[in-house]
């Protein structure tokens, strides 16, 4: 099997129900049905920092072709990715990932990781490292957003 994110293509994504920014809990099964980003990233990433603000326009921008993005936040404190992603802008969907489960299961060998999920739920480009708009845009497509 490779290693990093790349070995997930085709395999079922996995999910693990976590706090949520701003109250509850969710999990990236809570999202089934539409295609998805979800991008594993940390406030003390430079090259996570970089890449949100593309990531939040990407947001907005393909919410109407059914294109959901999910930030997961990796090992830090409710009120230190809250403060960041204030910050930001973010209006996406942030998970509280301190276990950092999400990481391991998605052979993230950094931050950001960027994994794209089908409708069905299966794993359609999984990539290590920052995404510029346009390849957000591309990997939707692969994925199977309609854009």
């Amino acid at each position: 099997m490779a290693a990093g994110p790349a070995a997930l293509v085709g395999a079922p994504v996995e999910s693990f129900t976590v706090p949520k920014l701003g109250g509850g809990n969710a999990g990236v099964a809570d999202y089934r049905g539409k295609v998805l980003l979800v991008n594993l990233w940390a406030s003390w990433c430079p090259p996570c920092r970089q890449e949100m603000p593309d990531l939040e326009r990407f947001a907005r921008d393909a919410a109407k072709d059914g294109v959901q993005v999910i930030g997961i936040n990796e090992g830090e404190s409710e009120q230190t990715a809250g403060a960041f992603a204030e910050k930001v802008g973010v209006t996406f969907p942030i998970l509280l990932d301190r276990e950092q489960q999400y990481g391991t299961a998605f052979g993230a060998l950094g931050l950001p990781t960027s994994v794209f999920v089908r409708r069905d739920g299966t794993v359609a480009v999984a990539i290590d490292g920052p995404l510029t708009y346009a390849q957000m845009e591309a990997k939707a497509k692969v994925a199977g957003a309609a854009r």
